[in-house]
């Protein structure tokens, strides 16, 4: 299953919050945010920027690893997949990576349901993370991705971690709401 939200629209963080309503279902524990990326180029810095926006919310009680300031690399993906199932073993992980792909894909958020494959478009083969994958598309896939992902524009990419951010603070405070009501 796969959802497609251009950045340009107004409804993408309504969006999101339904699509992963329903990748979710019903769950007793909030989703762990594995935040991927490196804040040494524009365009991966997806995930460090939304893990930062997430925490500034303050409104959600969600667990949120990778930010700008302790960013969380592809190159630490083996090792965080065996740290999330130990220490959040019923919770699912959304994890967020920006991405590469076609020129009139750039600007697509894209949730699919079998988490994604981060370093994919710097041609490194590292494992799958996380239950659910966010991947921003923020560059055209060529064999020069890392010059593209630095002369990626900031605006695109801080948009997207603004829509991503608040759709999951939205998406935490819905599910932290409907398990109070079910435990009343």
């Amino acid at each position: 299953m796969e959802y497609c939200f251009n950045v340009y629209n107004k409804m993408a963080p309504t969006g999101i919050v339904l699509s992963l309503g329903r990748m979710l279902k019903v769950t007793q524990t909030q989703p762990v945010i594995l935040c991927i990326g490196s804040d040494l180029a524009i365009g991966d810095s997806l995930g460090p920027i939304c893990g930062t926006m997430l925490l500034k919310k303050k409104c959600c009680d969600l667990f949120i690893y990778g930010t700008l300031k302790k960013t969380i690399t592809a190159k630490e993906i083996k090792y965080m997949n065996d740290f999330l199932h130990e220490t959040h073993p019923n919770s699912p992980v959304i994890a967020i990576d920006a991405a590469v792909g076609d020129a009139g894909d750039i600007g697509l958020i894209k949730i699919v349901n079998n988490g994604i494959r981060p370093g994919l478009g710097a041609n490194k083969r590292l494992g799958r993370v996380g239950d659910i994958g966010i991947m921003g598309i923020v560059a055209e896939k060529s064999v020069f991705n890392y010059s593209l992902l630095n002369l990626t524009r900031l605006n695109l990419v801080y948009r997207m971690a603004d829509i991503i951010s608040d759709a999951l603070a939205d998406f935490a405070a819905k599910t932290s709401l409907s398990e109070r009501e079910v435990a009343v």
